[in-house]
């Protein structure tokens, strides 16, 4: 079992992520909160405060509220910002005042729209998911207490009127199930924990009711939410993408938390089946726009790919989850492959455009908007990307875990006493990486190095010297008695990869795309005037170099044909970030093209 090293505690220093990071809290956060005003978001609690019945939007608006709010939270422990804190507690307030006297809150129904606890596709725990998501990072950021409160009496509310000898409950959107055992680490409060455990034993029971269940197909509503299979029986991805990536995370957390290893099988057979059959090269997942998710195994077009921006974060969650359970890079590798390619390209590098569909081709007409009236994947991105320190380093007993390549630096708890990890690197640019250790504790004594799945040789020095190294589930591990100021250099060899996708992906049949370490490469129209007839020669040079002045800076790569066309590639994330124009992920490996499937 790992270890969490919080985010608040890495200290960013890279070129790569500390942009984006900042950028999010300039102009993200402040840019969703005034989306959420203009559109009000904001407004419908007072007006829920007051009696007035004016709602405005979509019955599960106020989840953007508290999702914003989550980022804030984040974005304080990172960097305390009076103006934004200000402006956060103004709107916490506000929350409060429109909560019930049992507790309950969710704007839409305290309006009176229609009866609150009817329908389980009303999303009604899922805002209280995410209310307290955001209550528990309000509170470690500031303190502050206010919004904590709120999120309990729901949470309060909600275990009142569900449960062993109360009414039955199937949540439409799964959310609250990861939240309440948030609210159970910083509160000690086990029925919370207890509750998100029988909240999942309820799933595939015939318990489900309402909207989508109701809807003609049983069958059909109930896999479309996870329903349809009891949880510690599921082995094949269903439905929505998002609901489903909540679902798993809640599951490895639960099986945590009450050192309960029945869910173990499952989680095991999905990521088998979620991964190695249904992921995109990207980390994108959800290939279908009917039900924002899964159809068939590799089904997995191009030009339609859905790949929702929550789901590739979704993605990061349950995988970090399952890498903290079996202490295995395989995990890892899925959450680089999401955050450097599918997450990241959600959100534009000006900070205030974003996706909420992630295709791997385009015709020119898909471009990131400025907002949606279902802005999950704005506000989305906007608690995410502040959390990323998170998943760099773990650690067990004696043992530190490198799980991410982020210039950084840490300090980690061995029996109470901290050491000093320094972590220089240019990653995704390069693979060399250097970590630098100092006041050494006596608990200390092996650090793992991730090796990716795309690194196929490297070299491990220990202040200068070749270390003797064990390989141990995806990891380098170097053991030593060691001293202040001791080094690590670690190479990896970073390569241009040409990839063909799995012969069963008949999108993909006759194309190539190009990797380079964690990174995926996708050529845009504005580079490639003659796009349409572009292709990759499997016996193709390619050549990388960085470009200072483009995209905030970017590796690009110049791909040479035999027969004397060339291709100039960028990273798929910094994609439609300059003029319109066609897109590509996939390109043919031959010119000619008669017989070729592209979608």
């Amino acid at each position: 079992m790992l270890n969490q090293v919080t985010f608040n505690n890495v200290q960013i220093k890279d070129r790569f992520w500390a942009p984006r990071i900042k950028t999010t809290q300039d102009v993200t956060l402040d840019y969703c909160l005034n989306k959420c005003d203009e559109t009000g978001r904001i407004e419908n609690f007072v007006n829920a405060s007051v009696g007035n019945t004016d709602f405005q939007g979509i019955y599960f608006n106020d989840s953007d509220v508290y999702k914003i709010l989550e980022g804030v939270g984040y974005s304080l422990m990172l960097n305390r910002n009076p103006k934004l804190e200000a402006r956060a507690d103004d709107i916490i307030n506000k929350i409060a005042a429109a909560q019930q006297e049992d507790g309950y809150l969710l704007c839409y129904f305290i309006m009176g729209k229609e009866e609150r606890w009817t329908d389980m596709e009303r999303h009604e725990m899922y805002c209280a998911g995410h209310l307290i998501e955001a209550a528990v990072a309000y509170y470690l950021a500031t303190g502050k207490d206010t919004l904590l409160n709120v999120a309990k009496r729901f949470a309060d509310h909600i275990d009142d009127v569900f449960g062993p000898g109360k009414r039955h409950w199937v949540t439409g959107h799964q959310e609250v199930e990861l939240a309440l055992v948030k609210l159970y680490k910083v509160t000690g409060e086990k029925r919370y924990l207890n509750l998100a455990h029988w909240l999942l034993e309820e799933r595939g029971h015939g318990h489900g009711k309402g909207t989508i269940w109701d809807s003609g197909n049983f069958a059909e509503g109930a896999a479309y939410c996870q329903d349809d299979i009891p949880v510690n029986m599921q082995e094949r991805v269903s439905g929505h993408a998002v609901r489903a990536m909540y679902m798993y995370t809640g599951m490895a957390d639960v099986a945590v938390e009450l050192d309960n290893p029945d869910y173990h099988d499952a989680l095991t057979k999905l990521w088998r089946n979620v991964v190695l059959q249904n992921m995109y090269i990207t980390g994108g997942i959800g290939s279908s726009k009917h039900n924002e998710g899964f159809t068939a195994d590799y089904d997995m077009p191009n030009d339609s790919a859905y790949c929702e921006t929550c789901a590739a974060v979704g993605l990061v969650y349950w995988n970090d989850r399952l890498n903290n359970l079996w202490e295995k890079s395989k995990y890892v590798d899925v959450i680089e492959r999401a955050m450097y390619n599918c997450a990241l390209a959600g959100v534009s590098l000006s900070g205030d455009k974003f996706f909420y569909v992630n295709p791997l081709s385009s015709n020119g007409e898909h471009h990131r908007q400025e907002w949606f009236d279902c802005s999950c994947c704005p506000t989305q991105i906007s608690r995410f990307l502040p959390s990323i320190g998170g998943y760099i380093y773990r650690y067990n007993q004696d043992t530190l875990f490198v799980n991410l390549f982020v210039e950084s630096s840490v300090e980690v708890d061995f029996d109470g006493k901290p050491l000093n990890v320094n972590q220089k690197t240019n990653y995704p640019w390069d693979g060399a990486v250097e970590v630098k250790f100092d006041k050494i504790p006596a608990g200390f004594k092996s650090v793992a190095l991730r090796v990716p799945e795309w690194c196929k040789s490297f070299s491990l020095k220990v202040n200068g010297k070749i270390a003797e190294t064990t390989l141990e589930n995806g990891y380098a591990i170097i053991k030593a008695n060691w001293k202040d100021g001791d080094t690590v250099s670690y190479i990896m060899d970073m390569p241009v990869e040409k990839m063909h996708a799995d012969l069963r992906i008949k999108a993909n049949e006759g194309l190539i795309a190009i990797q380079r370490g964690p990174l995926v490469y996708c050529a845009e129209e504005i580079d490639n005037p003659n796009l349409s007839e572009a292709y990759i020669s499997d016996e193709a040079v390619i050549s990388t170099r960085f470009n200072e002045e483009l995209l905030g800076g970017v590796e690009v790569l110049d791909v040479y044909n035999p027969d004397g066309t060339t291709l100039y590639m960028i990273p798929y994330y910094a994609w439609d970030n300059r003029e319109a124009g066609r897109m590509e992920v996939w390109l043919p490996e031959r010119k000619e093209r008669e017989g070729l499937y592209r979608a």
